[in-house]
């Protein structure tokens, strides 16, 4: 039963040690190097490394400079499309920014005649036009009434000196017939004499 479990025991430690030791492949490259240098013998002042150590080490250093190769000209094509993405993007910020002054300047500014006018010169003209034409409307209203005054005068004196033409009218008549008779009785009286 002793051995048993000494055996259990030993096939657990030889499993640990096992398992904690780590492959030339899951290792970085520097540490590949650091292990190869530490276990290879020396020769003089040489090392000597195995040629299946070498060739792992160098399947190794390969595939590690492949996909470094693979991983930089992934992140120079993503580079270059996020380029493409900035210069396109400042396009349309250029576009969009020439649309908005466009847009601002057609929103700040009125179309008269054909010509564009700022809101603030078209509002200072409007509002000229309308106080001018209010100042011409009461202009002409005064001088509509006076005019009117001066000739509801003249109409009046006009009624006066018609009146007073009539009277004269009448009386001359008056007097003319006056003047006839006496001069028809005066006819007579030479007549009669």
């Amino acid at each position: 039963m002793k051995v048993n479990i000494f055996a259990l025991l030993l096939i657990t430690m030889s499993f640990a040690g096992f398992s904690q030791e780590e492959t030339p492949e899951s290792n970085s490259v520097e540490t590949q190097f650091d292990d190869i240098y530490r276990t290879s013998t020396t020769y003089q002042t040489y090392k000597v490394i195995g040629k299946d150590r070498y060739q792992i080490l160098k399947k190794n250093v390969l595939d590690s400079l492949k996909d470094a190769k693979s991983l930089i000209t992934e992140k120079e094509s993503l580079l270059k499309i996020e380029r493409d993405n900035i210069k396109k993007t400042k396009n349309l910020l250029a576009r969009t920014q020439l649309d908005l002054d466009t847009a601002n300047k057609k929103e700040n500014s009125i179309s008269l005649f054909g010509t564009q006018l700022d809101k603030t010169t078209y509002n200072l003209l409007l509002w000229s036009i309308i106080i001018i034409t209010i100042l011409a409307l009461f202009y002409f209203i005064f001088k509509f009434s006076q005019s009117n005054m001066l000739t509801k005068e003249a109409q009046n004196n006009l009624l006066d000196v018609e009146q007073e033409f009539e009277q004269h009218r009448k009386k001359s008549i008056e007097r003319e017939q006056k003047l006839r008779r006496q001069l028809q009785d005066e006819v007579n009286k030479l007549r009669s004499s």
